[in-house]
């Protein structure tokens, strides 16, 4: 090969050089052939890491791209669709929740597989989705394994109008909704937050304590901050979304397990210190627990939240809320125990929050 010497002087070679360089960067800049390394691929409309569905509560979306897996109660999805008809397809056997637009809430029973949603086609245009499944006493009943949606062809996703805030409830079997007609859409948690039109999370699980017990009850002081209610590891990523508000339920299911007051106070202020350390902003809200039970522990333990600096907590006094009508045992609130709840909760996380 022959090579041609060079004419330009020396001292132009700076110059010339800064100006290579500078037309390397507007070629990467209108992204032409020139990019050094492209963008990672975004995931094609509907399928698990569209960013037009948003997933609210605590999901694995890391361990597969192909599946994600909600944890807790109440977590649920939301996305805008195009076309007539949507389908949803499920790993294996699950029951589910499904709201098309404002219609009503429709339930799928043992379902697997490509589960149609649209039977009967919709009309042209842009319609809104929302899935969650079924819980029993705090685990999911099945499969619970969102792999993605089918749309017609040609058609897309597009973001849901996405409340501005967000309140969290922590609790066990009554905060999941045990008993109510369609458990987690029917507890007080998923009640309030229709009502006050903010996204709401149920960290809650059935049977569950406030202190770990020897004998097996899920702790929830140990298990807030986790992915998994069953799992020690890993820890969820706080990140993903910031609680405006929290509420914590717990105490009832802590008698049956030999805790001791002691125990379970302490237990309450470190569970505070985590929800503050997670949430800074957030307003916590400490619920006597219906039945009555360790109410000078927690509301002691709010008052030392308050004398330590947290102005951001307050202790909600339930006394008398619930009436034996309201209750579906000597526990549960059945469905208009948890529209009481709703209604005597609501306005009090409505004047903290401005929602």
């Amino acid at each position: 090969m022959q090579t041609i010497p060079h004419t330009f002087p020396r001292r132009f070679l700076p110059t010339l050089l800064a100006a290579a360089l500078m037309a390397c960067l507007l070629s990467w800049a209108d992204g032409s052939p020139a990019q050094a390394a492209p963008l990672a691929k975004a995931a094609a409309p509907g399928q698990p890491g569209d960013p037009n569905i948003k997933f609210v509560g605590r999901w694995d979306t890391t361990s597969s791209p192909t599946a994600y897996t909600p944890y807790w109660a109440g977590a649920y999805y939301r996305a805008g669709f195009t076309g007539r008809t949507v389908k949803l397809k499920q790993r294996g056997t699950i029951d589910l929740w499904a709201r098309i637009d404002n219609g009503p809430v429709k339930f799928y029973d043992d379902v697997k597989g490509t589960v149609n949603l649209t039977p009967t086609a919709l009309s042209p245009g842009n319609h809104t989705l929302q899935v969650n499944y079924q819980v029993v006493a705090g685990s999911y009943k099945g499969d619970a394994v969102f792999q993605g949606l089918v749309l017609d062809s040609g058609a897309t996703t597009f973001a849901p109008p996405a409340p501005a805030r967000t309140v969290e409830f922590v609790g066990d079997s009554i905060t999941v909704g045990t008993t109510s007609s369609q458990n987690a859409r029917t507890a007080y948690g998923w009640l309030i937050g229709e009502r006050l039109g903010v996204e709401h999370t149920q960290i809650a699980q059935g049977g569950a304590c406030l202190v770990a017990a020897a004998d097996g009850c899920v702790g929830l002081e140990r298990q807030f901050t986790k992915l998994n209610p069953n799992a020690a590891t890993p820890d969820w990523d706080f990140s993903r979304y910031r609680a405006d508000a929290v509420v914590i339920n717990l105490g009832t299911n802590d008698v049956g397990h030999g805790v001791s007051t002691a125990q379970f106070q302490s237990a309450y202020s470190s569970l505070l210190r985590k929800v503050r350390a997670a949430y800074p902003q957030a307003w916590i809200f400490a619920l006597e627990t219906f039945r009555g039970r360790f109410v000078p522990q927690t509301e002691a333990a709010v008052k030392a939240a308050v004398a330590g600096g947290d102005a951001r907590v307050s202790f909600v006094d339930t006394t008398g809320w619930l009436g034996s009508g309201d209750l579906s045992d000597s526990v549960h609130p059945n469905d208009r125990g948890h529209r009481v709840i709703a209604d005597r909760l609501a306005p009090v996380i409505a004047a903290r929050i401005g929602a």
